[in-house]
Order: structure tokens, then C-alpha cells, then sequence
């Protein structure tokens, strides 16, 4: 015969039921918030699971995060089966989350102009003496939603691989991208690859419905956009 404790061991749920697994297969809004602290405690006790340790802690706390967010350590560890590990890491991240809330909330930048692009990457391209390729993936708005260098080269050129820079969009779910990448010579001219690779990241942009807004040519003093001069 199985002991009580068999039954009540976290491995042996089923797999989409374990705290840890579900977060991973449904995301993290589709736990309780007994699981979530589940997760930080780790491990239950001999009759209780981790699950269930933290119900009883959210029980004595009236069920209710703020009030759990005022016990200390010692009071968590008041619990059975709440060592001062256990008590510091839910003190640690009910803090994080009270340090949140008092955080504004800082919104991305916003591209409106292929001057904002120029001047949004000056701070990674300026001065350099060699060829990088950067792209910028953005929201449905035109809100940066991140930057990214996708190679660096050598003084006459770099490769830029679509699949990579594609890759990369697909994981950020952008809606749109744009394509930079420096001159150390000072050259503003496109090179035929220049011209080949835009027309062919455009196409596939067409494809997967992520389209390539610009390809900005950077050097220190100024630069080239394939959209303002009508050639993307």
C-alpha cells in the first residue's frame, strides 16, 4: 500500500498538473497563487505537498497577497515546513513585486522617422571600424520592442543571414523590422549586396507578413534610408 505522502508528492501528478511544468506548457497567468508559491518553496513536508504548504500559508494570511507581503521572515517560518530558506525566498519575491507596482512603467521608443533610427543607434554604431548589421524589430505601433546585432565583419562588409534576422522577429512576434547596418568608409552609396539583400529581406517580409519598413546605411556624419529614397 502507498503511503499518504506518495499520493501527495508533486511528482507524481500528472505532468500538465505540476506547478513548475504547467507554467511552462499554459504560461504563468494559468497558475493559482498557491502554485506560484508552491514554486518558490520547492518542496513540501512528509503529508503535504508544496501546493498545499502554500495554501495553508495563504490561508493564516486571509488569502490575500498584501497581507502575506507584511509577515516577516520569522512569522513564514512559524509555518512547518518553512525554513528560513523557504520564508526568505517568499519575503524576496513578494518585495520584488511591491517594488514593481512603484515602478512607472517605461514605454519603448517609438520610430516615426528614419532619423529616429539614426539617432536611436548612434550609441552602438558611431565610430566603429567595422561593418556590423543590426535590426530593429517593432511593434504594431512602431514601438521598439528590441535591438538586435545580427553580425560583425570586417572593414568592407559583414553577412546578414535573413533567416537569423527573420528568426529573431518571428521569436519576438514583431510585426514589422528595420534593417540597419554602418559604412566605416564614410560611403553613403548602397553596394549591389546592399541593394540584392533589402530586395530580397523585402520579399520574404511580403511572405511572412512582417514587413521591412527601412534599411539605413550609418556612418558618423550621416546616412543613407532605402525608404526615403524610394528604392525599398
Amino acid at each position: 500500500m502507498k503511503k499518504a505522502s506518495e499520493y501527495l508528492n508533486i511528482k507524481n501528478w500528472a505532468e500538465e498538473d505540476r506547478p513548475r511544468e504547467k507554467l511552462l506548457l499554459k504560461g504563468k497567468a494559468s497558475l493559482s497563487e498557491a502554485e506560484l508559491i508552491g514554486i518558490l518553496i520547492g518542496s513540501g513536508t512528509a503529508s503535504l505537498s508544496a501546493v498545499d504548504l502554500a495554501k495553508k500559508i495563504l490561508n493564516g494570511s486571509e488569502n490575500n497577497l498584501n497581507s502575506l507581503a507584511k509577515l516577516s521572515v520569522k512569522d513564514l517560518t512559524k509555518f512547518k515546513g518553512i525554513g528560513e530558506a523557504k520564508a526568505i525566498s517568499i519575503v524576496a519575491a513578494l518585495e520584488l513585486g511591491r517594488r514593481r507596482k512603484n515602478q512607472e512603467i517605461i514605454k519603448n521608443p517609438k520610430i516615426g522617422s528614419s532619423q529616429d533610427v539614426y539617432e536611436f543607434l548612434k550609441g552602438d554604431l558611431l565610430d566603429l571600424q567595422h561593418e556590423e548589421f543590426w535590426v530593429l524589430l517593432l511593434s504594431r505601433s512602431n514601438e521598439i520592442i528590441k535591438k538586435k546585432l545580427i553580425s560583425s565583419g570586417g572593414v568592407s562588409g559583414t553577412v546578414a543571414d535573413p533567416k537569423l534576422i527573420f528568426k529573431s522577429a518571428l521569436e519576438e512576434l514583431a510585426s514589422a523590422i528595420i534593417l540597419v547596418h554602418n559604412h566605416p568608409s564614410g560611403n553613403l552609396k548602397p553596394s549591389a549586396q546592399d541593394l540584392s539583400l533589402t530586395k530580397k529581406m523585402k520579399e520574404a517580409g511580403l511572405v511572412l507578413e512582417i514587413p521591412v519598413l527601412d534599411h539605413l546605411i550609418f556612418t558618423n556624419e550621416s546616412y543613407f534610408s532605402f525608404a526615403d529614397e524610394g528604392i525599398l
